[in-house]
């Protein structure tokens, strides 16, 4: 705002008139001048003044309102305002779903295949398996994948794929 130019008596008038005659903010600080739409915004809640409705551009009617009747798959738009009661109706196509993929089913590990953190070696799986404060912990023990810390079954739980583009991105980078 330039020096000087502050909310004035008469300003604040303008202000209140433009508003009440139903001008948007943008349009009232042009014509004020020195202020930004913000601070006319800001103004006119400091004052209290009443909110309008959202209306379109001067000169345009706004549309009557209607109410929104949902009827199984379709919509009714009943026109409140209308002569006669006037309905229309859009049908939705039916939402077309993707079965989610099924989870692979747990492998089940032989006992004699678990171990403790003393008998885990460099080819063996480390995923934990149980709680780490019971006696009963474990870890998988399976042949794990050269250069991975886990088996087959563990590392497809583990690694999951983020997207299409950094898998192929990944897939390149090997070749």
């Amino acid at each position: 705002m330039e020096a000087g130019l502050g909310w004035t008596d008469d300003r604040v008038a303008l202000l209140r008139r433009l508003w009440e005659d139903g001008q948007s903010a943008s349009k009232i600080a042009a014509q004020l001048g020195g202020v930004t739409r913000n601070a006319v915004i800001g103004k006119v809640h400091r004052l209290g003044l009443a909110g309008r409705a959202r209306g379109g551009e001067e000169g345009q009617v706004a549309a009557p309102p209607s109410k929104i009747v949902e009827i199984e798959t379709a919509i009714a738009v009943v026109e409140t305002q209308a002569p006669e009661p006037v309905a229309i109706l859009s049908h939705r196509p039916a939402p077309e779903f993707t079965p989610p993929v099924p989870a692979p089913e747990p492998v089940a590990l032989q006992v004699s295949q678990r171990v403790t953190i003393m008998d885990l070696r460099e080819s063996m799986c480390r995923w934990p398996l149980g709680d780490p404060t019971t006696p009963e912990f474990r870890f998988c023990g399976a042949r794990s994948i050269t250069g991975l810390p886990y088996c087959t079954h563990h590392a497809e739980i583990a690694y999951q794929p983020a997207t299409e583009r950094k898998r192929d991105r990944r897939v390149a980078s090997f070749r």
